[in-house]
C-alpha cells in the first residue's frame, strides 16, 4: 500500500524535473535557433538574438487565450450553464468537494453527450470552470462522481491549467522561431560569417526541424504527469480510492467517443475523448503522443493506495 502523501510527493518530483528539463531544452532550442537567424541574416553571433521578438509575439498570442480560454473552450465544446436543480448532484458534489479542498466552487457546465467525461478549465480557483457530460452524470454514482469531481478540483487547486499555459507559450515560441528559420533558410545560403557562423546555420536547421516535436513531446509528458498527481490529489480530498478507481473503469468499458471534443481540447478531458488505443508494436510509440496516461496505469497507480 502506497500512501497518499507519499505518492503526491513522488508526482510533484517527476513533473518538476520534467518542467525543468522543459525549460532547459526550450532555452537551448531558442538560443541555436535565433543565433542561426542572426547569422543568416549576418550578424555575429551573440546575444538573443530575434527570441525576444518570438517571445513577445507568442506571449501576445498566448495572452488573449489565456484569460478567455474557459469561454473558447467552453463554446467550441457546446456546454451550457448546469441548472441546480436538474443537476443537483453535480451540484451538491461539487459544493461539499469545493469545502473540503478550501477553494471556491468553480462554475458548472453541462456537455449533452451520452459519453461519460468531465474537464477543467480556467486561469484560477477565482475563475475556474468543472464541465461535465450528460453521460457522465447519469452513469456515475454519488462516490463515482465525487471521485471525478475531487480530481477536477485538484487540476483547478494545483493550478494545473495556468502551467499548460505557461508551456503552452513555450512551445508556442519555439514552434514559431523553428517555422521562421526554416522559411528565411529556404530562400538562400545568407550571410554566413566564419567557421561559427556555419557551425550555428548547421545546429539551428537541426533544432528547427527536431525541437518542435521534441517540445511537444514533453508537454504531453507534463500533461501526463499532472495528471497522476490530479488522481493523488483527489484520494487525499475524498480519502476513498474505490470512488475514482469506479469511474475510471466505467469509463474505461464505455466505448463511445466524445463528440464534443477536439485535438485543441482532448488534454482537458479527465480520459481521452477519442478512445484511441495502440495496435502491437506501435502501442509504445503511440503512447508518446498520449495527452493522458494508460488508464490502466492509473488505476494501478490508485489501487496501491486503497
Amino acid at each position: 500500500m502506497v500512501n497518499i502523501y507519499e505518492a503526491q510527493a513522488a508526482n510533484k518530483r517527476k513533473s518538476i524535473a520534467i518542467i525543468v528539463l522543459f525549460i532547459l531544452f526550450v532555452t537551448s532550442a531558442v538560443y541555436i535557433i535565433s543565433q542561426a537567424l542572426g547569422v543568416y541574416y549576418g550578424y555575429e553571433p551573440g546575444g538573443l538574438g530575434v527570441a525576444g521578438l518570438a517571445l513577445i509575439i507568442s506571449g501576445l498570442l498566448s495572452f488573449g487565450s489565456y484569460y478567455f480560454s474557459d469561454q473558447i473552450i467552453l463554446t467550441i465544446s457546446s456546454a451550457h450553464p448546469a441548472d441546480r436543480k436538474k443537476d443537483f448532484l453535480f451540484y451538491t458534489v461539487s459544493e461539499n468537494l469545493s469545502i473540503a479542498s478550501g477553494i471556491p466552487k468553480p462554475k458548472l457546465y453541462v456537455i449533452e453527450d451520452s459519453a461519460p467525461n468531465a474537464f477543467a478549465t480556467g486561469r484560477d480557483p477565482d475563475h475556474a470552470v468543472i464541465c461535465a457530460t450528460t453521460g457522465l452524470l447519469e452513469k456515475l454514482d454519488r462516490t463515482e462522481l465525487e471521485g471525478v469531481i475531487a480530481h477536477e478540483l485538484s487540476h483547478v487547486k494545483n493550478f494545473d491549467t495556468r502551467l499548460m499555459a505557461i508551456v503552452a507559450i513555450l512551445v508556442g515560441m519555439v514552434a514559431l522561431l523553428a517555422d521562421i528559420f526554416l522559411r528565411v533558410s529556404i530562400r538562400g545560403r545568407g550571410n554566413r560569417k566564419g567557421e561559427s557562423g556555419a557551425i550555428f546555420l548547421l545546429l539551428g536547421l537541426v533544432f528547427a526541424i527536431v525541437s518542435p516535436i521534441i517540445a511537444q513531446l514533453i508537454q504531453l509528458a507534463v500533461s501526463r504527469r499532472r495528471e497522476f498527481f490530479a488522481d493523488s490529489s483527489s484520494v487525499a480530498i475524498t480519502r476513498q480510492p474505490i470512488g475514482l478507481i469506479s469511474a475510471l473503469e466505467k469509463i474505461a468499458s464505455d466505448h463511445e467517443p466524445l463528440e464534443a471534443a477536439n485535438k485543441a481540447t482532448a488534454h482537458l478531458y479527465i480520459v481521452n475523448p477519442f478512445k484511441e488505443k495502440g495496435h502491437g508494436a506501435v502501442d509504445w510509440f503511440a503512447s508518446l503522443f498520449n495527452t493522458h496516461p494508460p488508464l490502466e496505469e492509473r488505476i494501478k497507480a490508485l489501487k496501491a493506495m486503497a
